[in-house]
């Protein structure tokens, strides 16, 4: 072989090798499983959560949304662990497979559609894979596939396992049998009382087998102890031949229902009878459709993959037709107690607003029909209108544990609720929700705002004695986050009532123009009345410039910048920060500093195997979905120059980081408008 030849042979092995090292867009894979490094990955539909293990058959965590009791730190509401109903065990020729049985263990997020699988060998007699999905059309069902390919001729048993959470009571175990001449129905259920007794929560699974009816296996029930059941089946499998089971489940409390017991059972039976074929069409479809909004970036493929994994983080945790909003850590686990924060308003909510307004709405929802918790909150402060929780669960009152002085004191969540509210209307132009479930909202935390100010002179109307949007500074006067987003809620009321014919309250707006936004005497902007440059936990003026447009000009944006970018630590502070400082350099046209910040919102984040966010630097508290909702801002607001305007969504200039060839926004606002950026 002539050197030539070589040297060209050895460019199309480096080729092919760049091509197939590539992450792909829509997989994240770990073939590299180490149990004590390993975080686990979410499957979710926007109601119940499951989370990955690195043991075979193992779920580490089954989450549902809304149910809430109190139990553990902080006497307050806390998200509750539900029944594991995805468990399994299985044996071949009567030995159990476990970690160190299985080998060659391979795991794998599939994004497009929303499953989770898991492959791996066991010994010289069989290939094992199994996948499973919180089915995104039925809130509160899942599916689990299982194949098993012999390698010899093989005899398999397998077990589904209910086992109830520590922290649950009163177990009650049932099993079942539903005969019917086309049909027959094994039913594993379980029910139990939360901590306090306060919800009562349930969960059921069945088989489904691909043999025709009267040819399944035969269902054995065993009660092993008062919090943990199961049901199994054996089959002899010949070499060469694949055997495919299902096991279809749902998990419901009496948050989300009056009789959750027979609708935990009903809903089984109702998957069950729909078939896996069905289900998984209904599944794909409904994935098919989130999809359509999409963010695409060409020129960056790690990029990519990461975009969309924090897309599907954020899709996976919301659900159209609710009133529920999601907590910082979504259905990842029971992070931050489950509780809503501001993280929902102004870090996750404008990405999918942009991308998903049914989705957001249901976010708003969950605010809204909280408002008259948020009323009797303010009238306990001694103030007017309603004041929303720093921390909120399921009743809207607040559940910050009283150590944290931002439960008192973190005023400016009710100035993010009203903004979230008003840029609903903007994305939406639905002027008959403005009037029935925005107006109130509005009005009545710009009614706060109007009684929280104290009045002392022109252009002195202060705000005193807050928890500033920098949580470091804790009981500080004239916040500049907290002062210009309130400034921001009195003006969209009055704006929203203009175009609703409603008479604004005049104060409104006087209040607005007297609230006074501190500067040191260079013009940078200070960050409150006593601030002289100390470091800062996360972004609060940065917030001023976007997304508050408080700070127009520039100059003084990239002053500010410069100033407050040096202030954040490199370590213990959360990931949307850098996010803000993304957004701010893309639209003043630094592609450089925008890039760098961008890696540095989530890059030092990352968890393995599957690259999760957690909140910190080197943190390990993933999922961060607050994080990934700054970061995909940083994207659609920053590189892509998405503005949300009264009259809809515009696109302002921008730039993208030099290697990035095109930045493609699909399936924006509710007509589904695409912007192109290259």
């Amino acid at each position: 072989m002539t050197r030539g030849l070589l040297v060209l042979t050895g460019f199309i092995i480096f080729l092919y090798t760049d091509v197939f090292a590539q992450p792909d867009p829509w997989k994240i894979t770990a073939e590299k499983i180490d149990p004590s490094n390993y975080y686990g990955i979410t499957v979710a539909n926007g109601m119940i959560g499951i989370v990955s293990a690195p043991e075979p058959f193992k779920i580490k965590d089954v989450v549902l949304a809304g149910a809430y009791d109190l139990y553990g730190r902080g006497r307050v509401s806390n998200f509750l662990r539900s029944f594991n109903l995805l468990n399994m065990r299985l044996e071949i020729d009567g030995k159990g497979i476990g970690s160190n049985e299985a080998t060659n263990l391979k795991q794998e997020l599939e994004m497009k559609k929303a499953s989770f699988t898991s492959t791996f060998e066991y010994r010289d007699k069989a290939t094992v894979s199994y996948t499973y999905y919180s089915l995104r059309h039925l809130p509160y069902s899942v599916l689990m596939d299982v194949s098993v390919t012999a390698k010899k001729d093989i005899t398999i048993s397998s077990a589904s396992v209910m086992e109830a959470p520590d922290a649950l009571k009163d177990v009650q175990n049932y099993y079942n049998e539903i005969d019917r001449p086309h049909v027959t129905i094994s039913l594993l259920t379980s029910s139990a009382r939360s901590p306090t007794g306060k919800l009562l929560m349930c969960a059921s699974n069945t088989f489904l087998f691909s043999e025709k009816h009267g040819a399944e296996p035969r269902v054995i029930h065993e009660m092993w102890d008062n919090n943990m059941h199961l049901m199994k089946f054996s089959k002899k499998i010949k070499a060469g031949e694949t055997y495919r089971f299902s096991i279809t489940g749902s998990s419901i409390t009496s948050a989300h229902h009056d009789d959750p017991l027979n609708e935990a059972e009903r809903a089984t039976i109702f998957a069950k009878l729909e078939g896996r074929e069905r289900l998984l069409q209904f599944h794909h479809k409904a994935w098919e459709e989130l999809w359509k909004s999409d963010i695409t970036i060409e020129g960056d493929p790690q990029a990519q993959q990461d975009i969309h994994s924090m897309l599907y983080h954020l899709y996976s945790f919301t659900r159209e037709g609710t009133s529920l909003s999601p907590s910082p850590m979504g259905l990842s686990g029971l992070g931050y107690n489950g509780h809503v924060f501001w993280d929902t308003e102004l870090w996750m909510y404008p990405a999918i607003l942009v991308l998903h307004p049914e989705l957001a709405k249901s976010m708003i929802e969950y605010r809204f029909q909280r408002l008259d918790a948020a009323r009797r909150n303010a009238f306990s402060k001694g103030y007017k209108g309603a004041m929303y929780p720093w921390e909120s669960a399921d009743s809207g009152v607040e559940e910050t544990p009283v150590w944290a002085l931002s439960g008192p004191f973190e005023h400016h969540i009710t100035a993010c609720v009203g903004i979230a509210a008003w840029n609903y209307y903007c994305v939406s132009q639905d002027k008959n929700w403005l009037k029935e479930k925005g107006w109130p909202i509005l009005s009545s935390t710009a009614d706060f705002w109007a009684s929280r100010v104290e009045r002392n002179g022109p252009g002195k109307y202060d705000i005193k004695n807050v928890v500033a949007a920098d949580e470091w500074a804790e009981n500080v006067d004239n916040n500049a986050f907290t002062n210009a987003a309130a400034k921001a809620n009195l003006q969209f009321a009055t704006e929203a009532a203009r175009i609703l014919g409603i008479a604004p309250t005049a104060d409104w707006m006087h209040v607005a123009d007297n609230i006074p936004i501190l500067k040191f005497p260079d013009g940078i902007t200070r960050e409150h009345a006593a601030y002289n440059g100390e470091g800062i936990k996360q972004a609060d003026v940065n917030l001023l410039a976007y997304p508050l447009k408080e700070i127009t000009d520039q100059k003084i944006i990239l002053k500010d910048l410069e100033y407050y970018e040096t202030r954040v630590p490199n370590e213990g502070t959360p990931a949307m920060t850098q996010a803000v400082f993304t957004t701010l350099y893309a639209r003043l046209g630094n592609a450089d500093k925008a890039y760098h910040w961008f890696k540095d919102a989530y890059l030092p984040n990352l968890n393995p195997p599957f690259r999760v966010i957690a909140e910190t630097k080197g943190g390990t508290n993933p999922y961060f979905a607050t994080g990934a909702g700054g970061i995909l801002q940083s994207v659609l607001m920053g590189f892509g120059g998405i503005e949300i305007t009264p009259k809809g969504l515009i696109q302002i200039k921008s730039v993208l980081p030099k290697h990035w060839k095109s930045l493609t926004i699909t399936g924006a606002s509710l007509e589904k408008k695409t912007y192109i950026v290259k």
